[in-house]
């Protein structure tokens, strides 16, 4: 049985959501079908970078946490649409505050960086 309330503790299985959920492909796909449901093809080109593999595990991996739901309209090509689930629209806002967060943020980032590498160079 699950170690219930602190995730904190290595027992608690709060942990695998945390982990999941923190994926950088499932912290881009969630917000993208944010703005409403997309056939796979849309969707996989929005999200730049990643594989057809990768992104069909991920894709999986959020069926089956509850967090998309996969309708296939049975046509020839085949046609299958994501949308979210009610749990990942309340998980979306954090999402995308993240991303806006991210977004303004990045430039001090890359300069923090730069600077700790000027400064220890010598490792």
């Amino acid at each position: 049985m699950p170690y219930p309330g602190n995730i904190y503790s290595a027992k608690c299985s709060a942990r695998d959501a945390l982990e999941f959920i923190s994926g950088k492909w499932v912290m881009l796909i969630l917000p993208a079908l944010a703005e409403g449901p997309m056939r796979n093809g849309e969707l996989m080109r929005k999200i730049e970078g990643i594989s057809q593999k990768v992104f069909t595990q991920t894709l999986r991996q959020l069926e089956l946490h509850g967090l998309v739901s996969r309708f296939d309209h049975e046509e020839k090509p085949a046609c299958v649409e994501y949308s979210l689930t009610a749990v990942a629209d309340s998980l979306v806002s954090t999402l995308t505050a993240h991303d806006r967060w991210t977004k303004i943020n990045f430039p001090e980032l890359d300069a923090a960086r730069v600077r700790y590498d000027l400064e220890n160079d010598d490792y």
